[in-house]
């Protein structure tokens, strides 16, 4: 089911953060009480894949998640970008793929927040680990957000 907003969204358990791209989607767990965050692998799907949704909600299946946040790209102005539309079908598919709640969040500028954290690594690393890091800010500022809620 797609929130609104964090209102309904559960108050403690493990929350699922997703950074999604058509060719790697980023990804980062809270533990249950939401004081850390890690991030996960990044899931690489192949040229032509459709089935992103099926792949997430089996990843949150199986941490045993309570919930699901999806950065949203959008503008630095708040327009929508040309990739938020993918995210808002994907996320509108991934709430068939599983009952749990799922939430998104404006991302703008994980990235280069995330980047930021990594310090001075090796492009080829980057280019890795760059997808989970920003999946991790968006977890960290939905949670923050809960919080506040």
């Amino acid at each position: 089911m797609i929130l609104p907003d964090f209102k309904a969204f559960p108050r403690i358990g493990r929350i699922v953060g997703i950074d999604w791209g058509q060719r790697r989607i980023g990804v980062a767990v809270s533990d249950a009480s939401r004081q850390f965050v890690f991030v996960r692998d990044v899931i690489t799907m192949p040229r032509g894949a459709v089935n992103h949704s099926d792949v997430v909600a089996r990843f949150a299946t199986e941490e045993g998640a309570c919930g699901i946040v999806v950065g949203l790209p959008v503008r630095n102005d708040g327009t929508d970008s040309d990739t938020t539309k993918m995210v808002r079908d994907f996320v509108l598919a991934l709430s068939q793929k599983t009952d749990l709640p799922i939430c998104t969040i404006e991302e703008n500028l994980t990235s280069a927040t995330a980047q930021e954290d990594m310090g001075r690594v090796r492009v080829r690393e980057l280019k890795e680990k760059l997808d989970s890091e920003s999946a991790r800010v968006i977890l960290e500022n939905a949670i923050a957000i809960i919080n506040r809620a």
